[in-house]
């Protein structure tokens, strides 16, 4: 009964505000003009929301299913028909361009209109949410570019392009038919962009508890601490900050500075992304502010289920919103017997990826690994981020058997909802989570759109490049020193001191390796294997392979997928339907 008072309220408020014709019938053709919209400062802002709403990192879509980290068993996937030889301009499972040249549109228009409005009576309040929603504008501007510059950045006629640059919102007399812009125009206006965002935006949204803390911009025209809080206060989080923005500007200069799009090796473009990483990063304290308990972050269920007022655990830098209780990821990639569909199958490859406990790769002779008992001291995240045969899961810790002669439709290949390499997921999936149709459970979940490992690991990329394993450039801490935090946080080497990682710290090849490898581990399934592979420009086409146990103890690798791709396929193609749209548009080679 108190929802229907409070409905009716809210009609009677709406009555009360809007003449009867305004109410019942509909603006010409439903569409608000300008004029309206300008009166009403939601509806402005409804033109961000259309941006936010477009970031592809709002949900998982696991493109690991087209590498060498997983195969689909959906025979009818995308990414499974992609990596097998079918990835062409016009099926393409991962174009951003549509998507990514909405938002930029939304954003433009959203530029064009943002001073029209009046967001509050206040002028205090009114000039800095007008800062705010520029910003914030800017930011994301920055963002959708670098997307683009992932998904379609390339080479055509021999010049590393990016996409065409639109700044201004286009109209029916628009000239659509522009050519693309060098890659290297489009980081400039990335980075205009992220300059201006940061001049707008605070750092962090927090209410603030004295007047002294209020930017002096804002406290030279007489701000009140009421006021700041009402607009860059708790309110705002997980709106685009500065920090998030500087976050973006890391994210595209690793990019730019890696092989597929830095073909002169440019050391100033690596020495860029170095320093735009290790700002962020000195920030939390540097090393030393690496969540110790980053590692299972989708499973801290303590952490996750007490998250409120739009906080963040320390691991996460940028989520979406938690919302209600779900089940869905479960759903997707529970192993059958846990009433799952088992979507995603971690492959050999990914196995193998992971060291032993003492820090070797399995591959060197001082590991200590025998194929008998491949899974035995390895390091902990195997066992964390992938289900094992034997491995026990879901809320009542059953045996998961993926072995040929299971008895479960957890086997190999048992059936449709069975794994095809031999191993399920388990990263990204809460264990409390009941599918069973008598006791059907579903939990909070978290979805990052950035972790500080991600930054981390982006650091000791870049600064390795730049400078070597062991120099710090100006940040006080190397390449070096955040592997072995990663490392030791992983519980990898706590028995000898990591002797592998010792052994390689003053070789910059080996330790080029090591983080790629250490990339690979800590961001599985999250969507980065895909393109990291690309803008490495390594090959795309390693045969995913899966293992075969009978008897208990007899183990033998098996290929289980081959995958085609073509060396041009290190870039992404531009849609074969706007190419026949728009003449300017130019291909990139081999497409």
């Amino acid at each position: 009964m108190r929802i229907n008072l409070k409905i009716a309220a809210i009609i009677t408020g709406l009555v009360a505000l809007t003449s009867c014709s305004d109410l019942i019938d509909p603006a010409l053709e439903n569409i608000q003009s300008k004029e309206l919209i300008r009166e009403r400062p939601g509806m402005i802002q409804g033109l961000l929301l259309n941006a936010y709403l477009r970031i592809p990192t709002n949900g998982y879509n696991f493109s690991e299913m087209a590498t060498d980290d997983a195969v689909s068993n959906d025979l009818n996937s995308g990414f499974l028909n992609m990596a097998t030889g079918q990835w062409a301009s016009n099926n393409n499972p991962v174009d951003r361009w549509s998507s990514a040249n909405s938002a930029i549109q939304y954003l433009n228009e959203m530029l064009l209109e943002v001073g029209n409005t009046q967001y509050a009576s206040n002028p205090n309040v009114n000039q800095m949410f007008l800062d705010r929603l520029t910003g914030e504008t800017y930011g994301l501007r920055a963002l959708f570019m670098y997307y683009l510059l992932q998904a379609h950045g390339g080479i055509s006629g021999g010049e590393l392009l990016g996409v065409p640059i639109f700044l201004e919102p286009q109209s029916v007399d628009s000239d659509f038919n522009i050519p693309r812009a060098t890659f290297d125009a489009c980081m400039e206006q990335l980075y205009a962009d992220v300059n201006k965002a940061l001049e707008l935006l605070p750092t962090d949204y927090y209410n603030i508890s004295n007047e002294g803390m209020i930017p002096s911009k804002y406290r030279e025209f007489g701000a009140q601490v009421s006021e700041y809080n009402r607009v860059f206060g708790d309110d705002a989080k997980q709106l685009v900050s500065g920090r998030i923005v500087m976050a973006i500007r890391a994210q595209a200069a690793l990019l730019a500075a890696s092989p597929s799009f830095n073909l002169d090796n440019d050391q100033t473009k690596w020495e860029d992304a170095a320093t735009y990483a290790g700002s962020l990063l000195n920030d939390i304290g540097g090393v030393s502010g690496l969540d110790p308990n980053g590692v299972t972050w989708y499973n801290n269920t303590g952490v996750i289920d007490a998250l409120g007022a739009g906080n963040n655990p320390p691991e996460i830098l940028w989520r979406g919103s938690i919302g209600g209780p779900t089940n869905n990821l479960e759903t997707q990639n529970f192993p059958p017997t846990l009433y799952g569909e088992g979507l995603v199958n971690p492959t050999q490859n990914l196995v193998d990826a992971f060291p032993m406990a003492n820090g070797y790769p399995i591959s060197d002779p001082a590991s200590g690994y025998t194929e008998d008992t491949p899974y035995a001291n390895r390091d902990p995240r195997l066992a964390q981020f992938i289900l094992l045969n034997g491995s026990t899961a879901g809320p009542s810790g059953i045996t998961i058997n993926t072995a040929l002669d299971s008895d479960t439709n957890d086997g190999l290949n048992k059936v449709e909802s069975s794994t095809r390499t031999g191993y399920y997921m388990r990263k990204l999936l809460r264990q409390d989570v009941n599918l069973d149709p008598v006791a059907n459970t579903s939990q909070r979940h978290l979805q990052p759109r950035m972790r500080y490992t991600e930054f981390f690991l982006i650091y000791a990329e870049a600064a390795n490049e730049a400078w070597g394993p062991m120099a710090s450039g100006s940040f006080g801490f190397s390449a070096y020193d955040v592997i072995k935090a990663i490392r030791e946080r992983a519980g990898i080497g706590m028995d000898n001191g990591d002797a592998y990682l010792e052994s390689i710290k003053s070789d910059q090849a080996a330790m080029r390796e090591l983080i790629r490898n250490e990339r690979r581990l800590e961001l599985s399934f999250e969507g980065f294997r895909f393109w990291d592979l690309r803008r490495w420009k390594l090959d795309l086409t390693e045969t995913a392979r899966g293992m075969r146990i009978e008897n208990e103890d007899q183990f033998s690798v098996i290929n289980v997928e081959n995958r085609v791709y073509q060396d041009y396929m290190i870039y992404g193609p531009v849609p074969y339907g706007e190419r026949l749209k728009f003449s300017a548009l130019q291909q990139n080679t081999g497409w």
